[in-house]
């Protein structure tokens, strides 16, 4: 079968690797699409996920995929032939010949079924077991491809925000970035109740867009207003959000939160060490750091989200700025960094 495999820093290719063979709890699924993770899936290509080394390479890529189910292992209960699953990877890539770069832009991937190894009391490491196996689920068939896969995103989003976050309705946030996270984050913050919500972001049209979410008011990091913001409110925010994951973001941020506010900090930091300019907060102020999903969180965030789908609430058409082929990922990858890209899938079509 083929991948998509980072070989070195900056460099990608499809390559032909061993199909994988399924055991007994194991699900193999042909992979339909897969979105680009923007923040994820570009560290790992330039090189620098923290716990990836150049001597992990070559590694496979994508965590991000949606597909059908073809084939069950005997003791499979959750999972049916032709259902769409979600969370399928590739962690232990067949033959070896790759690393795990999660893998899920892969031609098949597979899903090892979780409640079937619980009701079977084998949920743990010696028999295979591992907690990314509670996110591996399948999505009803009124769910549109895209919505499915972008549930990859939406989930970890409302599991760090209401969970590891604690958000809660009534709460004031401001919003540092404007990427389909920040967005998600400010959809969310309006769809459940929360209370004034700002978003800031470098380019125009990521801004605008923050608004069309929801946003009350969208702001330039540099902008003059911005930093008389928490004077003019007089407060500031219960919680200020950097769904970026960067350290310059996250000292302006301690400038915005009240006293015994929350700095949140979102995704993989790609620095080994942050150095913090602690007095540009209040005396009092909370870092929380989320640069990996509570998976018990993620999956029950499921149900909630597929009902503000199913609502209309939620739409793919607000976040898919492009698709391609997977053979052409090189394109696709390039689409990611233009101004105005938000998520860009690709559709496992043809390889060559």
């Amino acid at each position: 079968m083929y991948s998509v495999a980072v070989s070195r820093t900056n460099r990608r290719e499809i390559v032909k690797i061993e199909k994988p063979i399924i055991g007994p709890y194991d699900v193999l699924v042909k992979t339909e699409a897969a979105f680009i993770c923007n923040a994820t899936d570009r560290k790992v290509i330039e090189g620098h996920f923290p716990g990836m080394g150049m001597e992990n390479y070559p590694l496979l890529l994508g965590h991000e995929s949606v597909g059908r189910v073809v084939e069950n292992g005997d003791k499979v209960t959750s999972f049916k032939i032709g259902e769409r699953a979600i969370g399928v990877l590739l962690l232990d890539p067949p033959g070896q010949v790759c690393g795990s770069g999660w893998g899920g832009n892969s031609e098949y991937i597979l899903i090892r079924d979780h409640q079937a190894m619980v009701d079977d009391g084998i949920a743990d490491e010696a028999h295979g077991w591992n907690d990314s196996l509670q996110i591996m689920r399948t999505v009803p068939e009124d769910i549109t491809l895209e919505d499915a896969g972008l549930l990859c995103t939406w989930r970890e989003v409302y599991a760090g925000m209401f969970t590891d976050f604690a958000l809660k309705a009534g709460d004031d946030i401001l919003v540092f970035g404007a990427g389909p996270v920040g967005l998600s984050f400010i959809k969310f913050a309006k769809l459940s109740g929360l209370d004034e919500v700002i978003s800031v972001d470098p380019l125009p049209g990521k801004r605008e867009k923050a608004l069309a979410m929801g946003a009350d008011s969208a702001y330039a990091p540099d902008d003059p207003e911005l930093k008389e913001l928490k004077e003019k409110r007089g407060r500031g925010f219960d919680a200020v959000i950097d769904a970026v994951g960067h350290e310059t973001i996250i000292n302006q941020a301690m400038s915005m939160v009240k006293m015994a506010g929350s700095v949140c900090v979102y995704g993989v930091v790609g620095s080994s060490t942050i150095t913090l300019q602690k007095d540009q907060g209040p005396y009092n102020f909370n870092l929380l750091i989320h640069q990996w999903p509570t998976r018990v969180a993620e999956a029950s965030a499921q149900e909630p989200l597929i009902e503000w789908i199913r609502s209309g609430k939620l739409n793919y058409r607000d976040y898919v700025t492009g698709y391609f082929s997977v053979k052409d990922v090189e394109k696709a990858l390039a689409a990611t960094k233009e101004a105005d890209s938000i998520k860009t899938m690709l559709i496992f079509d043809q390889w060559k």
